[in-house]
C-alpha cells in the first residue's frame, strides 16, 4: 500500500463518529479480551444492513455486542437479530449493550453455544443476512451453512477476510491465512453467489445468494 493508499485507508477508517453506546461496548470487548470491530467496519455494517433491508439476521461471533450493535441500528424496526457465541459472558455484554442502544429485547435472540452446532439447528433460507465473525478454522462450515440459511438475494458477511494483509501474500502459510484464502476463492467460484472483497477493517468478503 503507498503512504498515501494508507493515509486513506487510516482515514477512512477514522471518520465514522460513534456515540457513548458504542464507545461503551468498545470498552466491555477490551475487558472480556474481545477485539471488536473497527468503527469502519461497524458503519459498512450498518449501511449493508439498512440497504438490504434485511428483516431476518444472524450474526455468529458476538464478542460484546459491538457489530450487533451496528447491525442493529441498520436493520429495520421489526428485524430479528440472531448472535451466537460461545462464551455467555460475552452475550451478557452484548445484551447489555443492546439495551443501551435502545433495541426491544424481543430483536434480538442470544445463543450460547459452539457455531457448528447452533447453525444446522436453523431453518433453510430464512435468514436475509448473514455476519461470520468467529473463529476461523470453522469458516468453511460456517460459509456453507450461512449459503443454506440465507433467502435469495441474501447477504453473507465475513469479517477479517484479509488476515492482517498476510492472505495476499503467497509466502503467507499460516493455517488461518490458508483457510480465509481458500474461503475466498471457494466463494468467489461458487456459481450460487456473487462476491466481492472490501479492504475496509481486515478485509470484509460480501457476497450475495443469487
Amino acid at each position: 500500500m503507498s503512504a498515501d493508499k494508507s493515509t486513506s485507508w487510516s482515514y477512512a477508517e477514522d471518520l465514522p463518529a460513534e456515540d457513548e453506546v458504542m464507545l461503551r461496548a468498545r470498552e466491555r470487548s477490551f475487558e472480556l479480551g474481545v477485539t471488536p470491530v473497527g468503527p469502519g467496519v461497524g458503519a459498512v455494517l450498518t449501511v449493508l444492513a439498512a440497504s438490504s433491508k434485511a428483516q431476518t439476521a444472524v450474526e455468529v461471533g458476538t464478542g460484546a455486542g459491538v457489530s450487533g450493535v451496528c447491525l442493529l441500528r441498520g436493520l429495520g424496526r421489526q428485524s430479528v437479530l440472531t448472535t451466537i457465541d460461545v462464551d455467555v459472558e460475552h452475550l451478557k455484554a452484548a445484551r447489555e449493550a443492546f439495551a443501551e442502544a435502545g433495541s426491544p429485547a424481543n430483536r434480538t435472540r442470544t445463543i450460547s453455544g459452539r457455531a457448528g452446532d447452533v447453525l444446522p439447528r436453523l431453518t433453510d433460507a430464512a435468514y436475509d443476512l448473514v455476519f461470520l465473525d468467529a473463529d476461523k478454522p470453522g469458516l468453511p462450515g460456517y460459509v456453507e451453512q450461512a449459503i443454506r440459511l440465507l433467502k435469495p438475494a441474501g447477504l453473507l458477511i465475513i469479517n477479517d477476510a484479509l488476515d492482517k494483509d498476510k492472505v495476499s501474500n503467497p509466502a503467507g502459510r499460516e493455517a488461518t491465512t490458508v483457510v480465509l484464502r481458500q474461503v475466498g476463492k471457494a466463494i468467489r467460484d461458487d456459481e450460487r453467489l456473487a462476491s466481492a472483497m472490501l479492504p475496509t477493517g481486515d478485509g470484509l468478503l460480501v457476497a450475495v445468494k443469487k
